[in-house]
């Protein structure tokens, strides 16, 4: 029989590129979205649609009870949230229920994976000679990081759940609208930055991650582990701009915005979205993590423990990422 894996945030960016790597890989798709999700691009697909009570364990618990899960992989999340609180709510306590009701629901798990991200490790100095191990001391800098920090001491705290959290560094490709703005923008003529500071910053293409997250379910790979993930390279602040302008062929008008400019327009950002339900791509505290100076991190665990080698650095990834945004008409 083929082996039951349950996706959360399925319809998300990583949880879609995640749904179609797992049927590639034979397995049987639980995909859980909410009522609100778009669903299209995947609408097409061989899954098992389920929506989660992830506020309500005890029904949660049932939920997951009646299907009997092999595996799960949690990737909801919140990237955009107006307050510390809502952070905390949807990334931790959420989280800890969905770990909770696993456990109560007598199921024979196998994995539980908690895709967590680097921003709960935080950046380090510039001039720091190692990079960030696994177990480097966290400093969140965003209430994102520290929601995500959060989560993984919830979930370390359950000794029986087989757990393993998996730290992505900036994730790109197809279908994610993050860095997509930076790449609109150059495609635009304009190639704006944050300062003058210099940074070390890594990335990880989403085939790349979805290749770490389905590896990390095979019987070899040992539970209680935590893996940062990354391309295995470091990137200068220009490299982005540099690859996409040799890619497609664009000039652009290089220029560096005041921090202290930068900070006033998140501000008005801020008081604009908060008479909106959504959250503005830039806010002050976004700032700490788009300026910080080194992102560079270890993935010598990943070597040892699944053999990983990414098969997507970033000029690699970003020619396949802007093909797809020029054939689907994100970008022209």
């Amino acid at each position: 029989m083929k082996k039951k894996v349950l996706i959360t945030g399925a319809s998300g960016f990583v949880g879609s590129h995640l749904v179609d790597a797992a049927l590639a890989e034979g397995y049987d798709v639980y995909a859980a979205i909410r009522s609100s999700s778009n669903v299209s691009h995947l609408s097409h697909l061989p899954v098992t649609w389920v929506r989660l009570s992830m506020s309500n364990v005890e029904r949660l618990t049932k939920e997951l009870s009646d299907q009997q899960y092999d595996y799960i992989i949690h990737c909801a999340g919140s990237t955009k949230a107006k307050t510390e609180h809502d952070y905390n709510y949807v990334n931790a306590e959420l989280s800890r229920n969905l770990a909770v009701a696993a456990l109560n629901a007598g199921m024979p798990l196998k994995k539980f994976v908690f895709v967590s991200s680097l921003a709960a490790l935080g950046p380090i100095a510039y001039d720091n000679t190692s990079c960030m191990t696994p177990n480097h001391a966290p400093a969140p800098v965003t209430a994102y990081g520290k929601s995500k920090l959060l989560a993984e001491g919830y979930l370390k705290e359950m000794k029986d759940l087989p757990l393993v959290i998996v730290r992505p560094t900036a994730v790109y490709g197809p279908r994610e609208k993050d860095i997509f703005i930076i790449l609109k923008t150059i495609y635009s003529g304009l190639e704006p930055y944050i300062g003058r500071t210099p940074q070390k910053l890594t990335f990880i293409y989403v085939k790349d991650l979805v290749k770490v997250l389905l590896s990390v379910l095979r019987d070899d790979v040992p539970t209680g582990r935590t893996y940062n993930v990354s391309d295995g390279h470091v990137y200068s602040k220009y490299d982005l701009a540099g690859i996409t302008k040799e890619i497609s062929g664009k000039k652009t008008y290089k220029f560096h915005i005041p921090i202290p400019v930068v900070s006033a327009i998140a501000s008005v950002l801020e008081l604009v979205y908060s008479f909106r339900s959504d959250s503005p791509a830039l806010n002050k505290e976004k700032i700490n993590e788009l300026n910080a100076e080194n992102w560079s991190c270890s993935i010598k665990e990943l070597e040892k423990d699944l053999g990983f080698i990414a098969d997507y650095p970033l000029k690699k990834g970003l020619k396949e990422t802007l093909d797809w945004y020029v054939e689907n008409k994100w970008l022209s």
